[in-house]
């Protein structure tokens, strides 16, 4: 596979793993932090099983929506999880992403992979949108992170 066809981006995010991995597959969450920029996600539909279907509004500032939806290949709990991409406006040929929640020891180590690109350009657009939506859900994580308890000393 060349490096046209496949991005890789990887980013610490101080938050548990098993909290990332909630916020990446359950649409109350997702509908909070999802879309690069000021691109929102009005509605998320999640189907959560190999098998089973998701759908993604991309709200646009223009007020257009686009959709993104695919099925689930793999998914395991909170650790990874692997499904065709499709956008309908593009007309581009489906492709396959690989989300990888790694413990760390500043919180979760998040490794997504998005291969079978047909071109750089397209390759380089969805980068620059998996690192604006992540950078987003990263800022919502961690300002739930709680501050550490104090000590009381008597």
């Amino acid at each position: 596979m060349s490096a046209t066809e496949r991005l890789e981006y990887r980013k610490i995010i101080r938050a548990p793993r098993q909290r990332v991995f909630s916020a990446w597959t359950k649409p109350e969450l997702l509908t909070k932090w999802w879309g690069p920029g000021e691109v929102t996600c009005p509605e998320a539909e999640v189907d959560l099983q190999v098998g089973g279907k998701y759908r993604l509004a991309n709200l646009q500032p223009d007020g257009q929506v686009i959709w993104i939806s695919g099925t689930f290949e793999q998914v395991s709990p909170p650790e990874k999880l692997v499904y065709d991409w499709n956008v309908d406006a593009m007309g581009v040929a489906s492709t396959l992403v690989t989300v990888q929640f790694n413990e760390h020891p500043e919180g979760t180590e998040l490794i997504l992979v998005h291969e079978r690109f047909s071109a750089p350009a397209v390759r380089d657009m969805h980068l620059r949108g998996w690192g604006g939506c992540v950078d987003k859900l990263a800022r919502m994580l961690e300002l739930q992170i709680p501050p550490p308890r104090s000590i009381r000393q008597n």
